[in-house]
């Protein structure tokens, strides 16, 4: 019994590349560092405790989200506004999962898991990857960048407004983070209509509104690609007919 345990804990650990996940994980790491420990501080400034700031890196898990429950926290906020404005904000992780489904541990709690870390970073860099390597690495970024991520929140709240005043908006870290992955994503898969339509639709959301700017230009996207999607499938049927 213990020998067909051992056994099966060794084809469970050889299937992921710890090694290549940690390694993968790094260039993540680079912003989250600053972008976390930003959160922390900003956290602590707005009075939330330590075991606060853990709960929510660990449970929430979400830089934007998280930076805007900051000011809801501190109003006192009901819970059920905190969570419509943070389904509105995460509303596009919802989409992340569908390109990678084949990748997903087969094991319930380890797919499970993978489904709630699928940041924009893991996304970012798991999309960037070869087909054949997905599978062995989207546990072990998606463990590593989370790790990187409370690491950094609990420094953040640990130090305390000293950083703040010495290091103004430290927060932007996570901009300049998401622009990163974008430029590496662009270079691996050369693909301009993304970016396109991510240039459109936030400039005309920027039009219509500013509370809800992510939710317009995600909206816009979303009618974008199922228009683009329409428009292939019907040229691809013409081309057939003919």
């Amino acid at each position: 019994m213990t020998t067909h345990s051992n056994e099966l804990n060794q084809q469970f650990e050889a299937r992921y590349d710890w090694a290549e996940g940690f390694k993968k994980s790094l260039p993540v790491a680079m912003g989250y560092l600053p972008a976390g420990i930003a959160f922390g501080v900003l956290a602590q400034v707005a009075g939330l405790p330590i075991w606060a700031v853990i709960m929510l890196s660990v449970i929430l898990y979400a830089g934007a989200a998280q930076y805007a429950c900051l000011p809801m926290l501190s109003a006192g906020l009901p819970i059920g506004n905190i969570a419509t404005n943070i389904a509105a904000i995460n509303l596009r992780h919802v989409f992340y999962g569908m390109p990678l489904l084949q990748y997903l541990p087969t094991r319930k709690l380890a797919r499970t898991y993978c489904l709630f870390a699928l940041t924009d970073e893991t996304f970012s860099v798991m999309t960037s990857l070869p087909n054949e390597v997905r599978s062995a690495l989207i546990l072990p970024i998606s463990l590593f960048n989370q790790s990187w991520w409370v690491l950094a929140s609990v420094i953040g709240v640990m130090i305390g407004s000293t950083l703040s005043d010495l290091v103004p908006h430290l927060d932007f870290a996570l901009v300049c983070l998401f622009v990163i992955l974008a430029y590496e994503q662009f270079q691996s898969i050369k693909r301009y209509f993304p970016i396109g339509i991510a240039v459109i639709s936030l400039s005309v959301a920027s039009i219509f509104t500013s509370n809800w700017l992510l939710l317009v230009a995600i909206t816009i996207c979303m009618l974008l690609i199922l228009a683009r999607g329409f428009w292939t499938q019907h040229s691809l049927l013409g081309e057939t007919d003919e």
